[in-house]
């Protein structure tokens, strides 16, 4: 009889930060690293250690021991230390699509400096899966995925499977929704079923009796993997000598010290025909719905909104203009880019980017945002200062003041934009630095228009004047000083080209005012362009009628407070919680700007609240009660609350503009805002990784948890055949559509705890002060409507770009399109240099289940080639302009 063979894998799941600051856990590392090389040196036995999937944890040990790299070098090279294929282990659903790639792309090229990678996309702990990882993993050249959670094993002896979301075995196949299948491996004894094997005799007998019944509840071949290793878990030093004594106790098995790589060889050669396949994203759909971890996307909303903020800064804005720079001057910053997206990516492992850590963990992640965001502002400033050199300003007149507008989005914008160009400067080296400031402030300002490069006059509105203190950093000369004079512009942009820039140029003359009627009307509260009618109502929600449809939509902008007394992963309302809205509030609506391309209203409306939860939520959390079973309310103690919302609409756009600000001095509490759809429809879209995704709106039989809480990255979407409604964010992660149909978006939620495991008071997860929100909703009509508004969802998170220059002449035309890309629901992730060759690369996806055209050019030039997310050549190749295959990732390279 053939025996069934045990591999079993050391290694250790390396949370960089959690319930520990960063450098507590760095200590702890640097001791397991030197007990696992005293391991790989003397103990020949000693099969590898797996160093849980990510190259960051040589960067953290050399740090600290940078004597040690000849020996990491060649314990990697020698097939002992098991290193890659990422960065870092990210948490799939917070972190943008090009983010997921970037921790693909650094984690291989970093495992290429010291050896090869092991060939396994590896999850062990995400909270939930990416749908399009298949995909992903296909075109990072890895085979297979292994994975903790997500799926819901059924066990050998149940031969009918529930749903798409549970597997028989802990093996299976697992198919995106572009149909790409990899291998799968589920963790279905989690990534600790074979921690601290005994060495002695009678522990050893007990200990493998329970976990090969165990393993072979699920495994679907006769090879069994045991996993030697658990979170922060030292090396086992004796493991050798354990598996001696097991193969002794057990000769009916053999166990062997292994790695990856030999079993995903050998489990997936001898596969059986029944293996099942599960499908899409993998976020526990079939358990009891409590331990998700979804509300991790509103835990610590800060954190969330400046992760937006840096990610738009640095894939949207820093790289295309450097991308475009590179015309002109050659270079691109690969290593200045590759500092700040390590930077960042610092904050995305799972422990990190969704909240759940000790309040220093996050003190520090907020140093690494404010680090990486300067560097994409610094490198986005000197490709800008590259471009416009370069770019033909002598077409304005003597004594113009030139400026330039980009569009660094890969979609159509139009917006009222704000421009500040400076107008008159008094070098430091003329007088004394007050007189100088009092000079050009009392000085009188001539009226002045803004014309384009033909001459023609646009219409704009100068709304500030400002004289203050600035510098120059010469590339040569030290450090200029003067005292200047800015005007700042508003002008109204429509339909600009994506991957464009046109100038301007503000000179002496009549300003051409904004033609049209006024967009607001102040008597009655309510504002109206061609596409929308709005309705501020006297308790401050909103009715809007879609002028197109009319469809007309109701209790729109409601907002809604409940208790929390769960923790940092999990929402729980206290048991007798109604929750508060601002539906019977009278609210303070005053209008705030009004002209013919744009208004706005502000919208206070105060609530009573409870301050917190009562005094028994500290005992409980003390005691360390599982939040399900915590007896704690809302306190009875109220307070007053003030939500301050700002509305904007455009002239030209459908888009309705959202800027709420609080103050929360409230603690233990979830705000929301809600609206009304008037849709009760199965499922509902929202934006994911690479995908637009449809979820069921009802739950599983299985599902106990009253609230069924999701992901978002730029919008979600309810729409029936006739109508929809699309909600976009900048960095608000949770939502959840209710069973009328209403879109609730979290905006902030604050708890004490981190929760989990023990006790950890997490103060700052309270959130106190100031917050500010940003987000917004647009209307469609049928179906095929709604791609328009999702693209706008990721235009509005990317601003214009716009900087002054110096007339003079450049061998760029004042106005260009970079890239002609086609029109069609198409997502634009990235416009970057690759690293080794400085060639474009474009990277986009298909938001759509339909093969859809796709042409791209660079000026007139079609793209070299394709190539997968590591920038390498697809084999076999695909012909560029081939249309996109529904839900494809794919990647152009331009050679020229």
């Amino acid at each position: 009889m053939t025996k069934k063979k045990v591999y079993i894998v050391s290694h250790s799941h390396w949370d960089r930060e959690w319930y520990l600051p960063y450098e507590e856990h760095h200590m702890r590392l640097i001791e397991l690293v030197d007990n696992v090389l005293d391991l790989i040196e003397n103990d020949p036995e000693f099969n590898s250690f797996h160093l849980d999937g990510q190259t960051i944890i040589l960067d953290d040990y050399l740090q600290v021991r940078p004597e040690k790299k000849e020996a990491v070098k060649k314990a990697v090279q020698a097939g002992k230390l098991k290193i890659g294929p990422f960065y870092i282990l990210q948490d799939d659903f917070l972190i943008s699509s090009e983010s997921n790639v970037r921790n693909m792309l650094i984690g291989h090229l970093e495992s290429q400096k010291w050896g090869a990678p092991v060939q396994l996309g590896y999850f062990p702990d995400t909270f939930g899966n990416m749908g399009q990882t298949p995909q992903m993993m296909q075109l990072a050249n890895l085979p297979a995925a292994a994975f903790g959670r997500g799926v819901k094993p059924i066990g050998f002896d149940n031969q009918v499977l529930e749903s798409d979301y549970s597997s028989q075995y802990s093996e299976m196949w697992w198919e995106g929704p572009d149909q790409t299948k990899i291998f799968g491996l589920l963790f279905a004894n989690w990534y600790s079923n074979g921690n601290e094997i005994p060495s002695e005799k009678e522990a050893a007998i007990a200990f493998w009796k329970q976990k090969l019944a165990d393993v072979e509840r699920y495994a679907s071949t006769d090879h069994l993997l045991m996993m030697n290793g658990v979170d922060h878990q030292p090396v086992q030093r004796d493991i050798t000598k354990a598996i001696a004594l097991a193969n002794e106790l057990f000769p009916e098995y053999e166990f062997i010290h292994s790695n990856f790589d030999d079993y995903l060889k050998a489990v997936q050669e001898e596969l059986p025909e029944d293996l099942g396949t599960v499908t899409g994203e993998l976020t526990s759909q079939e358990t009891d719905g409590w331990y998700t971890l979804a509300n991790t996307s509103s835990a610590r909303v800060y954190l969330k909104q400046w992760n937006t903020k840096v990610q738009r800064q640095l894939e949207n804005i820093a790289e295309p203009l450097a991308a475009m720079a590179y015309e002109v001057t050659g270079d691109y910053p690969h290593d200045q880019f590759d500092y700040a997206w390590k930077t960042l990516l610092q904050n995305h492992p799972h422990d990190s980017i969704c909240g759940c850590s000790v309040d220093e963990v996050h003190r520090g992640m907020m140093t690494r945002f404010e680090n990486a965001n300067d560097v994409g502002h610094f490198l986005a400033d000197e490709a800008t200062r590259q471009l416009t050199e370069a770019i033909d300003t002598s077409v304005f007149p003597e004594k113009a003041h030139p400026f330039v507008l980009f569009n660094t989005s890969g979609y159509q914008k139009t917006e009222v934009v704000t421009v500040e160009v400076e107008i008159e400067r008094l070098p430091f080296y003329t007088g004394k630095p007050e007189d100088l400031y009092h000079e050009l402030k009392q000085k009188a300002t001539p009226d002045y228009q803004v014309i384009d490069p033909t001459g023609k006059a646009v219409a704009s509105r100068i709304v500030k004047e400002d004289v203050r203190f600035g510098y120059d950093l010469p590339k040569d000369a030290f450090r200029q000083p003067y005292m200047a004079k800015y005007l700042t512009v508003e002008l109204s942009v429509k339909e600009m080209a994506p991957f464009s820039w046109d100038s301007f140029a503000l000179i002496q003359g009549e300003t051409k005012a904004f033609e049209g009627s006024l967009l607001a009307q102040p008597a009655t509260n309510e504002m109206e362009n061609e596409f929308i009618q709005v309705k501020i109502e006297n308790n401050g929600s909103l009715t809007i009628a879609d002028k197109k449809t009319g469809e007309i939509f109701s209790k729109l902008l409601t907002f809604e407070d409940t208790g929390d007394i769960g923790n940092e992963y999990i929402f729980f309302k206290p048991t007798e919680d109604q929750g508060i809205t601002t539906e019977n509030v009278t609210a303070e609506i005053t209008n705030k700007e009004n002209s013919p391309v744009k208004a706005s209203y502000q919208i206070k409306q105060t609530v009573m609240l409870p301050v917190s939860a009562d005094e028994r939520l500290e005992e409980e959390q003390k005691a360390v009660r599982e939040f399900r079973e915590r007896q704690a309310q809302r306190s009875t103690t109220l307070r007053p609350f003030e939500i301050t919302t700002v509305v904007t609409m455009i002239k030209e756009s459908n888009q309705l503009f959202f800027e709420t600000t609080i103050n929360n001095q409230i603690k233990d509490h979830r705000l929301r805002v809600l609206f009304p759809t008037g849709m009760v429809t199965e499922t509902h879209e929202a934006d994911s990784i690479y995908e637009v995704v449809t979820r069921p709106n009802q739950v599983s039989d299985t599902w106990e948890n009253p609230t069924n809480p999701q992901h978002q990255q730029a919008f979600v979407n309810v729409h029936d055949q006739n109508k929809g409604v699309t909600i976009f964010n900048e960095g608000l992660n949770e939502y959840e559509v209710l069973a009328d149909g209403t879109i609730a978006v979290t905006l902030i939620r604050c708890v004490g705890e981190l929760g989990d495991w023990g006790y950890f008071a997490t103060p700052e997860a309270q959130c106190q002060g100031e917050y500010t929100f940003k987000y917004g909703l647009s209307l469609h009509g049928k179906p095929e409507e709604r791609f328009a508004t999702y693209q706008q969802a990721y235009s509005a998170q990317i601003p214009f770009n716009a900087a002054t220059t110096a007339r003079h002449e450049g061998k760029l035309a004042p106005n260009h399109v970079y890239l002609t890309t086609a029109e069609g629901p198409i997502g634009w992730t990235a416009v970057k240099r690759q690293e080794q060759t400085n060639h474009l690369v474009v990277r986009g996806f298909n938001l759509t289940a339909q093969n859809i055209p796709c042409e791209l050019h660079k000026e007139t030039q079609p793209a070299t080639c394709l190539t997968n997310v590591l920038e390498e050549p697809l084999t076999p190749a695909i012909e560029v302009d081939a249309p996109l295959r529904p839900f494809e990732i794919r990647t152009w390279r331009f050679e020229k």
